[in-house]
């Protein structure tokens, strides 16, 4: 797993602006940090998808080098550093084995049609996301 750097700047409005140096045109934002986080790895998996070849990341100092905008947003100084994890993004299903506790899988059962699906929708809640 790849971590690339990413910029996280207040919007001014309460929320966050987010920025990936390593991958120009691939931005992202949240009203909280919390969110704004959740959607920088969403972002940055999207952005990547179906790329064969990724850029190395580079550290802070080779970024402050080289990125063209690192002076601007070096003048403003109203940002911070943020290490995001290149996570896969895909709509691929894949069978696995999982353990439940049984008085658990009886409330799914009493609820749900399809234990798979409703496993899916409270992960996806939990996390934040939307496959």
């Amino acid at each position: 797993m790849k971590n690339y750097i990413a910029l996280f700047e207040e919007n001014g409005k309460g929320g966050y602006g987010v920025v990936f140096p390593d991958f120009p045109g691939c931005i992202s934002a949240g009203k909280t940090y919390e969110e704004a986080v959740r959607m920088a790895h969403e972002a940055l998996s999207l952005h990547t998808e179906g790329e064969k070849k990724l850029p190395k990341p580079r550290t802070l100092e080779q970024i402050k080098k080289t990125w063209e905008d690192w002076k601007e947003w070096e003048k403003d100084g109203n940002f911070v550093v943020v290490y995001i994890a290149l996570l896969p993004f895909t709509m691929k299903n894949k069978r696995v084995n999982i353990v439940l506790n049984e008085g658990l899988l009886a409330r799914i059962d009493a609820v749900a049609k399809n234990r798979s699906e409703f496993i899916t929708k409270a992960v996806e809640k939990i996390l934040g996301i939307n496959t």
